[in-house]
């Protein structure tokens, strides 16, 4: 499946947890700049995040030794409480995420549109890598 030329990468995992905290871990920027990195070598010093259809998503994403950095940054589309978050990124790609309850666990479908400087693998292992730190995240944080 292809949206105005750009391909669709899905990532996915189950979390340890339930969806109202997995949701509040996943929104709230006090916990965003603990897991949204894809290696130990780069952080997420700052985020502001107003979830709601219309508000604005803004994340400083930067390696640690100072070499590089970017705003990760977009408007929100769609937000259904627990359930499902859409938006677009400034460069009009789209993403999207589900948020699946399974008894005490939950299962993250995120799909998003690729963009066109790097490999599809590599978006897909490093969006990949953030979800894992998400996960590990969600399942060890007692900040309840």
């Amino acid at each position: 499946m292809k949206t105005d030329n750009h391909s669709m990468i899905t990532v996915e995992t189950t979390v340890n947890a339930p969806v109202e905290l997995v949701w509040k871990y996943w929104s709230v920027p006090k916990h965003i700049i603990h897991w949204n990195s894809a290696s130990d070598d780069w952080h997420t010093p700052f985020a502001e995040n107003d979830l709601r259809t219309g508000g604005k998503l803004l994340w400083r994403m930067e390696a640690k030794n100072g070499s590089f950095g970017f705003d990760f940054s977009g408007v929100y589309d769609e937000v259904k409480l627990n359930e499902f978050i859409s938006y677009t990124l400034d460069d009009g790609r789209k993403v999207s995420i589900t948020f699946k309850p399974q008894e005490n666990k939950t299962r993250i479908i995120e799909i998003f549109e690729a963009e066109e400087e790097n490999s599809l693998e590599l978006q897909k292992n490093g969006w990949q890598a953030i979800l894992e730190h998400f996960k590990n995240y969600a399942e060890q944080t007692t900040d309840r």
